[in-house]
């Protein structure tokens, strides 16, 4: 016996393979496809940086109390009567720093904050999924930009100073001296910018991201000069040596504590931290939704 033959497939009819078939050729787009990597994402940082006015604000407020405050302490400074033997020119610029530092503070929170609060964040994690990347992109710009702001603030203070205190008994600073009050307190400042844009991804809220951060940079002192009681002398002590206007003060060679940290000591102490509140940042951003 024969086995029987299947069925030969037939032909669609006409009027199907005129429907299937398109009238238009197929479209090709002329823009190329690119993979996105860390820097389109550093370029539209950038770009937001410098557009928003937040930033101009803050900076132009920091430019100006640490120019500011340094020119008129060293006016101060160079009529007085007082003898400044053994003294050191660069040691004004702490004033100003330390009130300027509240400005890169508010900038750093805001860089992150501001975004949540407006929803433009929705935006910015579709343009680019990988979140991880948008926040060191934030993180990367943040910390040159306040960086190089700071670093030529403290500089022309530091100039400033030296010209006007020649004469008056003030000792001229050594290379290291220079380097501390201008290279060394820059970096400190842009990574305490940079702790506060982590505290603001994590918090999401402008105002409470300020607020903590504004409490971790004055609380501390604050709180030390009202324990009178002996007991509480170990953490007055400890409290005084590692306030965040203390760390500054060091790079000026002038500690308001005998003891604690010293040297570049407070630059690898603040590095600890902003990369503790960056692990954690991290964490939560991919944790959460936007």
């Amino acid at each position: 016996m024969s086995t029987p033959q299947p069925p030969m497939p037939q032909a669609a009819p006409d009027w199907q393979q005129a429907a299937h078939r398109s009238p238009y050729p197929a479209y090709t787009s002329p823009i190329p496809v690119v993979r996105t990597h860390l820097g389109h994402a550093l370029a539209s940082e950038w770009t937001k940086i410098k557009t928003v006015r937040s930033t101009m604000w803050t900076l132009g407020v920091f430019v100006l109390l640490v120019v500011g405050i340094g020119l008129l302490t060293g006016v101060v400074v160079a009529n007085s009567s007082s003898d400044l033997s053994g003294s050191n020119a660069l040691e004004l610029g702490f004033f100003g720093l330390l009130l300027g530092s509240i400005c890169v503070i508010t900038l750093g929170v805001l860089t992150t904050a501001s975004e949540y609060g407006t929803g433009m964040v929705r935006t910015t994690m579709t343009a680019c999924p990988s979140r991880g990347r948008v926040l060191a992109a934030k993180a990367i710009v943040f910390f040159l930009v306040a960086f190089v702001v700071t670093l030529v603030s403290s500089a022309l203070v530091a100039l400033l100073h030296t010209s006007m205190l020649q004469g008056n008994g003030i000792e001229d600073p050594t290379t290291g001296e220079w380097l501390k009050a201008t290279f060394g307190v820059s970096l400190y400042i842009a990574l305490l910018g940079l702790l506060s844009l982590a505290i603001g991804s994590v918090i999401r809220h402008s105002a409470g991201a300020i607020t903590i951060m504004i409490g971790a940079l004055l609380a501390p002192l604050v709180i030390a000069l009202f324990m009178f009681t002996e007991s509480l002398k170990d953490v007055q002590q400890a409290l005084f040596e590692y306030s965040i206007p203390n760390q500054m003060s060091i790079f000026y060679a002038n500690s308001l504590s005998e003891s604690g940290p010293s040297g570049w000591d407070p630059l690898w102490i603040m590095l600890v931290v902003t990369a503790v509140a960056f692990g954690g940042a991290f964490a939560l951003l991919e944790k959460r939704d936007v």
